[in-house]
């Protein structure tokens, strides 16, 4: 049977009033007192309700996170980031994927506002806005990261991609590459379109056109799907000789799928992700991407919505802040030979 404030008073010999103010280290009970309920509560194994913790203060100590894909390795580090500074702060996490299903999307709303939790970062980049609008219409402390539309919320946190996509190219181009394909997700909106877009405008700097077929998107981020783009690639009048792809997860499947073609990569073609994720560096040959500072996003993210949820919280000035990434050059991108 669990210990109670009631069996710990009666241990004690003072009543349950003073044995509540001691546990949440009220200064009207004495430092000695304290130290002696405390030291009681301790051998008895008492652990606080948090049920019953939750009705006096009217917060659950949870915060909501919903994410695209939990199994995308890229969101795990985000999550880490989170879990630290919800840690610190007593908080532990509610985590929902929506899998870009509007179905599940108010699926988990719905779930989160059963649950009462305090606070929610939403990370699925096309989370649709009526959701958005409804957890708003709860008072519930929203804040978003890389969110397709990111302006439009209070307070959010987003990578600068469109920097990324110019350095991936300028990457390339600088290595010789005039034939310089995209790989991009139909999937990812605003992401997307900010890596394409670098990736163009550093085309057209350079004075290149863009042959028919050479950007291509696919539905979604899993390798098989960019196992089956190297196909279409390779399928063109003229082959890339280089492709940049919207992420890692992509890249991956466009090694394998160049590899199983007979192509050797870097010499034949060479390969470009996005994110870094932990095992870009151990693919076959490692892979050149684009760092992500990944658990600084879930960082500041989770430090950002504690905020929001502190004495000043209401008061907070709107905020929407812009991480840098960096280019890592691995040898799946080598020179082209003229």
């Amino acid at each position: 049977m669990a210990v109670t404030i009631k069996d710990i008073a009666r241990h004690a010999g003072v009543s349950h009033a003073t044995v509540s103010r001691a546990l949440h280290g009220s200064p009207l009970i004495s430092g000695e007192t304290s130290a002696r309920i405390r030291q009681i509560s301790a051998e008895l194994g008492y652990q606080p309700s948090v049920a019953a913790r939750s009705l006096k203060t009217n917060r659950s100590q949870a915060l909501g996170v919903i994410v695209s894909h939990i199994a995308d390795p890229f969101f795990g580090e985000i999550l880490q980031g989170i879990d630290e500074i919800a840690q610190q702060g007593g908080y532990s996490l509610f985590i929902a994927a929506s899998q870009y299903s509007l179905a599940r999307e108010r699926a988990i709303v719905k779930t989160m506002r059963e649950h009462r939790v305090d606070g929610i970062i939403i990370c699925s980049t096309p989370f649709s806005a009526e959701q958005s609008d409804l957890l708003l219409s709860y008072k519930t402390p929203l804040v978003v990261i890389n969110n397709q539309s990111a302006e439009d919320y209070r307070y959010s946190i987003y990578h600068d991609d469109l920097d990324g996509g110019q350095q991936v190219t300028q990457h390339l181009l600088n290595l010789g590459h005039k034939r310089i394909a995209y790989l991009g997700s139909a999937l990812a909106g605003r992401t997307n379109d900010q890596r394409l877009s670098g990736y163009k405008e550093r085309m057209q700097a350079a004075g290149l056109s863009i042959p028919e077929g050479f950007i291509h998107a696919v539905q979604g981020n899993d390798p098989e799907l960019g196992r089956a783009a190297a196909r279409h690639f390779l399928a063109l009048p003229e082959r890339p000789t280089a492709i940049f792809c919207f992420n890692d997860m992509l890249a991956t499947g466009v090694l394998h799928g160049l590899r199983l073609a007979g192509l050797c990569i870097p010499q034949e073609c060479s390969v470009a992700g996005f994110d870094n994720i932990t095992f870009s560096a151990y693919t076959n040959p490692p892979l050149t991407t684009f760092n992500q500072p990944k658990h600084e996003i879930g960082t500041q993210a989770a430090r950002l919505l504690l905020e929001l949820l502190g004495p000043e919280g209401e008061s907070h000035m709107q905020t929407i802040q812009a991480v840098q990434g960096q280019l890592l050059v691995r040898e799946s991108t080598g020179r082209f030979p003229n």
